[in-house]
């Protein structure tokens, strides 16, 4: 194997994934899209700024566009391909969609993933908390106040679902 080519093994959505001969210069978020064909990891700023990369990266949110592929090997990913539980839309996914929060979506995916890690860790969050997690995360479609809406729900649902 070339010296700039490594094997990987990670887990993607609860698969496990191994592909040897992935170019150590190759991001994470170039590897989830072309590679995975994962392409609900979308890439805006390609500097870490918009937030349209995130995945989660054993539990807690990252910029895939930061990141290299080879540095997942031996952690576990989840994109926003793996929030839906089949057909059964995750909770934070279903409010989005009642709440509006949705316009071109493109920024969509990493505001999701960004906030199922926030909700994790904050089930109850106010309002000006959903507002701070939600600032890495730019969309230029709209105002945020439907998504800090549909959060605040699906802080909600989440909560009665844990009971």
């Amino acid at each position: 194997m070339p010296p700039d080519q490594h094997d990987v093994e990670f887990s993607v959505n609860g698969m496990v994934c191994r592909r040897g001969a992935v170019d150590g210069r190759m991001l994470l978020s170039d590897y989830l899209r072309h590679e995975l064909l994962l392409a609900g990891t979308h890439v805006g700023c390609e500097h870490g700024v918009c937030g349209a990369c995130t995945v989660l990266f054993d539990g807690l949110p990252v910029r895939s566009c930061l990141m290299l592929a080879v540095q997942a090997n031996g952690h576990e990913l989840t994109t926003v391909e793996g929030l839906a539980n089949g057909d059964e839309l995750h909770p934070i996914q279903e409010a989005m969609h009642e709440h509006h929060g949705v316009q071109c979506g493109y920024c969509t995916p990493g505001i999701l993933i960004t906030m199922t890690a926030f909700l994790k860790e904050n089930p109850k969050p106010s309002e000006d908390e959903v507002r701070e997690a939600l600032s890495g995360n730019l969309c230029r479609c709209t105002g945020y106040q439907n998504i800090v809406d549909a959060m605040l729900h699906a802080a909600q649902v989440m909560r009665a679902t844990t009971r």
